[in-house]
């Protein structure tokens, strides 16, 4: 059975930084991909990055881009996902998600996380 179980999530003031962790267990293959996405009140879900299996490359939304740094430990099968320069519109649930690239890319990853909250305000 797979899980993942995201973590790091919190309160921050605009500029700040935030890691976020995503944890997976479980799976059998040796190239799966780990995506985040969010999702804000009001509005509908969007991905924000995401790192292959197979050679570690890496897909960021254009609103984080310079950002936001995705990386992975296939040692501990982690995932983080370092998040500077904050602001108000990065507030959201984060999510993250894994399974074949192409399912991740396109949101329709197998197996999800149950979210951490972000909230950066002053």
């Amino acid at each position: 059975q797979v899980h993942v179980v995201e973590s790091g999530g919190g309160s921050v003031q605009p500029g700040g930084s935030l890691n976020l962790s995503c944890a997976v267990s479980g799976f059998t293959s040796d190239y799966y991909a780990i995506g985040w996405f969010r999702q804000a009140p009001g509005k509908e879900r969007e991905g924000v990055s995401c790192i292959s299996g197979s050679d570690g490359s890496t897909y960021y939304a254009d609103s984080v881009k310079g950002r936001f740094t995705i990386s992975r430990d296939n040692v501990k099968n982690t995932v983080y996902l370092q998040m500077n320069s904050l602001k108000p519109e990065d507030t959201a649930v984060y999510y993250c998600a894994t399974g074949k690239l192409s399912e991740v890319l396109a949101g329709t990853a197998q197996y999800w996380g149950k979210g951490t909250l972000v909230t950066v305000s002053s």
